[in-house]
């Protein structure tokens, strides 16, 4: 039990300080935006904490089939501090500010050509967005962007050469998917193959179709303006870490259809070697 509430309490300190890392590596930030992260930082925590010092799960899939929500967690997390140490070098800046932003311009002037994502939040920009803008725009979707690639390509090799989560003992559907009812009817295999599927091509088309979404909202309601550093953070890590985190969802359920038409068949196999059907005389 004392583990448990160590454990979650560590989960919990750790998302709070996500949420506060911008506001803490930024130069200036207003009153009005600290308490707004704060309060943020503490209801999320809170969240996390209770979802953990609990037993049974509640919204948090995979909680006991790691490191699925470490890697998740873990790019979030790079990708906001990258994002806050280049804006922060745009006032303070530094050798490791101009190595984040050196970087980032390799990744993004790569990465944008026609039609790619990092192109499409460029294009979203209104027709009066500076240079400066717009370089720091491409800058930080470049390097949000791989960095999602990269735990895609990391939790891809857990999967496929560590076989996970076999690895880590038996996989409780029930624990690790509390969202997935498999009693809601019809056979749970084809279900959750249909869902693994989804995530993976809803992952692929939202950095295309998140900028889009914003475009529209933007004519509809007030504009979302990236000038400001804490909107740009934010929106371009939840652009980059929501398809990879949907895709990392697809795989991981993939993988659990796989392991239990696995299973099937070595059941259905042992059953046929216990009961030998007697040929005829």
């Amino acid at each position: 039990m004392i583990g448990r509430i160590i454990g979650a309490a560590t989960r919990a300190g750790l998302v709070a300080l996500l949420f506060a890392l911008p506001a803490i590596i930024l130069p200036s930030v207003s009153e009005d935006v600290v308490h707004i992260v704060l309060l943020f930082a503490i209801f999320s925590s809170l969240l996390v904490f209770i979802e953990y010092v609990t037993t049974a799960p509640s919204f948090i899939e995979f909680r006991h089939a790691p490191p699925f929500n470490r890697l998740r967690f873990l790019a979030i997390f790079f990708t906001v501090f990258a994002l806050s140490v280049i804006a922060r070098g745009e006032v303070a800046p530094n050798a490791f500010t101009a190595f984040l932003h050196a970087l980032g311009i390799i990744v993004g002037d790569a990465i944008d050509f026609p039609y790619s994502p990092v192109r499409l939040m460029v294009i979203m920009l209104p027709e009066d967005a500076t240079r400066e803008l717009i370089t720091e725009v491409r800058t930080a979707s470049g390097l949000s962007y791989l960095i999602s690639l990269m735990t895609l390509a990391v939790f891809y090799f857990f999967v496929r050469v560590l076989e996970w989560p076999a690895r880590n003992g038996a996989f409780n559907v029930w624990i690790n998917l509390p969202l997935f009812d498999p009693t809601a009817g019809g056979d749970v295999l084809p279900r959750l193959q249909r869902d693994g599927r989804l995530n993976i091509a809803l992952g692929f088309l939202m950095p295309f179709l998140i900028p889009a979404i914003i475009q529209m909202m933007s004519d509809l309601i007030d504009p979302i303006y990236l000038s400001d550093p804490m909107t740009m953070i934010w929106t371009i890590s939840a652009w980059a870490f929501i398809p990879a985190s949907m895709i990392m969802r697809g795989i991981a359920m993939t993988r659990v259809a796989t392991m239990i038409d696995e299973n099937r068949r070595r059941a259905y196999a042992a059953s046929r070697g216990a009961h030998p059907v007697s040929s005829a005389a």
